[in-house]
């Protein structure tokens, strides 16, 4: 071997070295906010505030992310919607609670991801290349019942997994519908329609129609938003992909762990089905396996979405 080849080869392991180090000590703890805009609203409406979080992935030990978890609560949302996987160790559900609570008394929407009924555990990331992650039928069971008492209870948060709910924020009403997880098959679309048309034709709003209508999902498969906005969905929310989690700077994530397109695996952009379209928020999420601790060129994230009036 030339001495230019190996000094090639010298340098190639020098940066993945480097890269490695910057991923796991310093990106995967460079919380950001993320704040956007979505014109959605009839005009002439008052904005709305909507804070996004999805993908905590808590352990015991990450007092940093709890801790930026609580400060965002001085941002003073109008709504929180939470897609998802918020567990991320066997012990979590006490971290969960302390991070969260901080945001009680403000009105919230929940669904889960599939680390809300299981464990983490190792897997070769090389295999995410071959498509979405498959499920292990020995994962270790956590404490779901335990997590969606606390955000219903605790909290007040309406549980959308495979339902539809009504909340009621100052003089407005917002409808949601939402599914559980689609990465482990457990959303019923037909659930949650016949949810969404009972909560419809309920006497009790004949004279108050929805100001909007939200879809929410942990993963944003294409077949569950394409549903989210045959149902009238003007804005949709979703988590999971991690933004891709380990990206290239100037190409973007390598994989989405779902079927959503590549330039759609974070951040705010459009989602039309038929003769619709609505907007559709995914958030790069906050955490990561304990299992594969890095991201790279992809910091995490909550979102701060404002949605406004259309011009």
């Amino acid at each position: 071997m030339d001495k230019f080849v190996r000094d090639a080869l010298l340098g190639v392991g020098v940066a993945a070295a480097g890269a490695l180090l910057w991923g796991t000590l310093i990106e995967r703890n460079q919380f950001t906010l993320r704040e956007v805009e979505a014109k959605v609203l009839e005009p002439g409406a008052q904005p709305l505030r909507v804070l996004h979080i999805s993908d905590l992935h808590l352990a015991p030990w990450q007092e940093g992310k709890i801790e930026w978890i609580k400060s965002l609560a001085a941002l003073s949302p109008d709504l929180v919607v939470d897609t998802g996987d918020n567990l991320g160790h066997i012990n979590a559900l006490p971290a969960v609670e302390e991070a969260l609570s901080a945001f009680q008394g403000i009105p919230g929407v929940f669904v889960n991801g599939s680390n809300d009924y299981f464990a983490p555990e190792f897997k070769n990331p090389f295999t995410y290349f071959a498509g979405p992650s498959r499920a292990k039928t020995h994962a270790t069971v956590l404490d779901t019942a335990g997590l969606q008492h606390f955000l219903t209870n605790d909290l007040g948060w309406a549980n959308l997994n495979n339902t539809a709910a009504t909340i009621q924020i100052g003089e407005r009403r917002i409808d949601f519908m939402g599914v559980d997880d689609p990465h482990r098959n457990f959303d019923s679309l037909s659930r949650m329609e016949r949810a969404l048309e009972s909560l419809q034709s309920e006497d009790i709003f004949e004279e108050t129609a929805p100001e909007l209508t939200i879809g929410v999902a942990h993963a944003p498969y294409q077949r569950i938003l394409n549903e989210f906005v045959a149902q009238g969905a003007q804005v949709m929310f979703a988590g999971h992909t991690h933004g891709g989690q380990v990206c290239v700077p100037g190409f973007g994530a390598l994989v989405t762990n779902c079927d959503i397109p590549r330039d759609q695996v974070k951040g705010l952009s459009s989602w039309r089905h038929g003769a619709h379209t609505a907007a559709l928020n995914v958030s790069a999420g906050l955490g990561t396996s304990i299992y594969a601790p890095v991201r790279f060129a992809c910091p995490p994230e909550a979102s701060l979405v404002t949605l406004s009036p259309r011009d």
